[in-house]
């Protein structure tokens, strides 16, 4: 009798397993990890350095580009000056306080990022940053 007692059936306790808890989790965070990289659209160009920067992405965030030869992209399309204008026109119609970003090409002309900064100031808007890349 006390070998039936001792070795019968065990009661299982209570508590709850979080094993797949743990696994979803884990998946949830590998996809954002993912999905944060690709954050603005561009053209790759070749920024300046400079010694601290701040993260200016957010969900409407608009992309100015100018590339080494002084193209003006905004959002990885070409764009004139004249075009850039009314399409921020038309943006700031429908988002009155949106973020732009400039990119500017590090070999690029001064002059063509002054254009594009004064233009933004003709537009009124106020959420402006300048990107630069890390210092190597």
């Amino acid at each position: 009798m006390a070998y039936a007692a001792k070795f019968g059936t065990k009661k299982r306790t209570g508590g709850i397993n979080i094993t797949p808890f743990v696994d979803v989790l884990l998946v949830v965070l590998v996809i954002f990890i993912l999905t944060s990289n690709a954050s603005i659209p561009g053209i790759k160009v070749d920024l300046p350095k400079a010694s601290s920067s701040v993260a200016l992405e957010k969900p409407k965030t608009k992309a100015i580009t100018i590339d080494n030869a002084g193209q003006v992209f905004l959002d990885a399309y070409p764009v004139t000056l004249p075009e850039l204008e009314e399409r921020l026109r038309t943006e700031k119609a429908l988002t009155p306080d949106f973020p732009v970003i400039v990119r500017g090409d590090a070999a690029v002309q001064y002059a063509k990022v002054v254009e594009v900064l004064d233009l933004l100031r003709r537009i009124d808007l106020n959420q402006i940053g300048l990107v630069t890349g890390k210092p190597a």
